[in-house]
């Protein structure tokens, strides 16, 4: 078994005897960037190094980031969505380029993580009329020991990179991934689209430009942008199929177990979501982000009501604060965490109060609704949303459990025109916010 902080130590190590220097964790919230609420990536703090501004700890780069996504908050609930992730990265900023980059990675995979070549197989860019197909990289992956057989060429959507915006560092990206199954060898020919190949690192290789005149330009300074969540890469490699059985949740899953009185069997979908969101909510917090109507204060409403409503449905009397001490102890190693502790628990407590005075008024008008048998109206979702504090992803989730149509376009069209009278903060970037009232 490898454990997320052997896989963090192990890869920091590594990086460091290929002489890279380690870049300190970052903030969830980034700085000077009001295009993003959080930091998705581990590349995020390194933009302008990438654009060609120098390091102060020099062109070779390792570290572990903490990141939130929230584009995809109602996939959370199977086995690999998460709003919270570690991610592992190295990069090279002007120095080593493609060939020390795959080297090095399957160098890392093979010889320290110790994966088999016969359950590793890799995608390579197939080109089009931007950029050539990238059968570089592919003769390297050769020259270490892949069979072609192994490698698969795929379009832009599947292994490009970037730019972030309109023009910038962009490239064709190689992806490695690792055959799951135990019990079935892995087949001599890599069809990416078997789901039983997991992708398991992904090295992005910057070498062009796209410029205002929207054409790809060999750029001046060549990076690699790396890649690998802790998660993920823990999970495959302990032979499970499940994140939420790793050990970054499965203390957390086991909490939840203990104050449900319920089995994660049969039950997983809410358990899911319960300490994701609960994770996810603490990290928010440590970094100085408080429950609120706009921007990452909005975000982290809805994680947190939406873990108090799955936390009602497993009827869990207990406050959810409860849930969030395995966390805590979990990530013990970010010191941040343990030294905000108390504030941390004080802010759930004091949204689950507050949310708590209306859910069960509001359950009960949704109940209502959806008894009515028919299909819910803007205005309904709405005034769910402005009465009563739901978060629309939870509306939504009801609305579709019981059968019934979920009215989007009609639902967004009542949340722009609240917006565009009340002109909070979010104006000019349609965000999910409460009403001022909730």
């Amino acid at each position: 078994m490898i454990t997320r902080k052997e896989l963090i130590k192990k890869y920091i190590e590594f990086f460091k005897s290929k002489k890279h220097r380690e870049v300190p964790n970052s903030s969830l919230i980034p700085e000077n960037d009001p295009t993003v609420l959080f930091t998705t990536a581990g590349m995020h703090p390194l933009v302008p190094y990438l654009m060609g501004q120098p390091h102060p700890l020099g062109k070779r780069l390792v570290n572990v980031q903490k990141c939130i996504r929230t584009g995809d908050i109602e996939e959370v609930g199977d086995t690999y969505h998460h709003t919270f992730f570690e991610m592992l990265g190295n990069w090279s900023v002007g120095d080593y380029f493609k060939k020390e980059a795959i080297e090095f990675s399957f160098e890392f995979l093979t010889k320290v993580l110790k994966i088999p070549l016969e359950r590793f197989a890799v995608t390579c860019f197939k080109g089009d009329k931007d950029a050539p197909k990238d059968e570089e990289a592919a003769e390297i992956w050769k020259s270490l020991g892949i069979k072609k057989e192994r490698i698969a060429f795929l379009p832009k959507k599947d292994n490009w990179w970037g730019p972030a915006g309109k023009t910038g560092p962009c490239g064709p990206d190689t992806e490695m991934f690792y055959w799951k199954l135990n019990n079935i060898p892995a087949p001599k020919i890599f069809d990416p689209e078997n789901k039983n190949w997991v992708e398991i690192w992904n090295d992005v290789l910057m070498q062009y430009n796209k410029n205002e005149k929207e054409i790809y330009e060999i750029a001046k300074q060549k990076n690699v942008d790396t890649g690998m969540g802790t998660e993920r890469t823990t999970t495959i490699l302990n032979g499970l199929e499940d994140n939420y059985l790793g050990d970054t949740f499965k203390p957390i899953i086991y909490e939840i177990e203990k104050l449900s009185k319920k089995n994660y069997k049969g039950n997983e979908k809410a358990m899911r979501i319960i300490a994701d969101h609960i994770k996810a909510s603490v990290f928010i917090i440590a970094d100085g982000i408080s429950p609120g109507n706009s921007e990452q204060g909005y975000v982290l409403r809805r994680l947190l009501r939406r873990a108090i409503k799955y936390k009602k449905d497993l009827g869990i009397s207990e406050s959810i604060s409860k849930i969030a001490e395995p966390v805590f102890k979990i990530y013990d190693d970010y010191e941040h965490l343990e030294q905000n502790k108390k504030q941390i628990l004080e802010e759930i407590k004091k949204e689950e109060k507050q949310f708590e005075s209306t859910l069960e008024q509001g359950i009960k008008k949704l109940q209502k609704l959806l008894d009515s048998k028919k299909d819910l109206c803007g205005e309904d979702a709405f005034l769910l949303y402005q009465s009563y504090g739901f978060p629309v992803e939870m509306i939504k989730e009801e609305v579709e459990k019981a059968g019934m149509k979920f009215p989007e376009k009609e639902c967004k069209a009542h949340f722009d025109k609240h917006q565009e009278l009340s002109r909070t903060a979010s104006v000019g970037r349609f965000k999910s916010g409460l009403a001022d009232n909730s």
